[in-house]
């Protein structure tokens, strides 16, 4: 389990020399939806390209997230993330990235390795460039197995921009 965390943090880093927008870093805490499961808090980890579509107040790009929580269940994937600034400070974001989750405790079997995260956010731009947010996020494999508990998160973000 730490192999993978340092693989992908690895990973994220070489990539920000190169291209990076964005690195985010969450902490919060997964109520998962099951009664058996166990809640407890994780950690995030994100990377943001930088948008391949840019608008007035609109972005689209892509990017990656991984995510651990106390037991060492992890999610890790990919996919669009999309962002709408209201004005030079505030922003709402909201992502969708399938990917792939291994339950390290089985009580939080989300019913099956195939699982896709939803985010969404509301944020704030600092005058240093970087800015913070609280997200919400959703997991879940979107009914492709039997059982589809799912989990929700609830993060405060950190946002290093590059």
């Amino acid at each position: 389990m730490r192999t993978l965390f340092l693989t992908a943090v690895l990973a994220s880093t070489a990539s920000v020399s190169a291209h990076a927008q964005t690195i985010v870093f969450g902490a919060g805490y997964a109520d998962f939806s099951e009664d058996v499961s166990e809640d407890q808090a994780l950690i995030s980890l994100e990377y943001q390209h930088r948008p391949f579509h840019q608008a007035k107040r609109f972005s689209a790009g892509w990017g990656a997230a991984l995510s651990i929580d106390e037991d060492g269940d992890t999610h890790i994937g990919a996919g669009l993330i999309g962002l709408y600034s209201f004005s030079d400070r505030w922003f709402v974001e909201g992502s969708v990235m399938p990917g792939y989750y291994n339950a390290g405790n089985d009580l939080n079997d989300l019913g099956g390795d195939f699982q896709i995260r939803s985010l969404f956010g509301l944020g704030y731009n600092l005058n240093n460039g970087n800015s913070v947010s609280v997200a919400i996020t959703h997991k879940s494999n979107a009914s492709t197995n039997h059982e589809n508990p799912g989990v929700n998160a609830f993060l405060v973000r950190y946002h290093l921009g590059f």
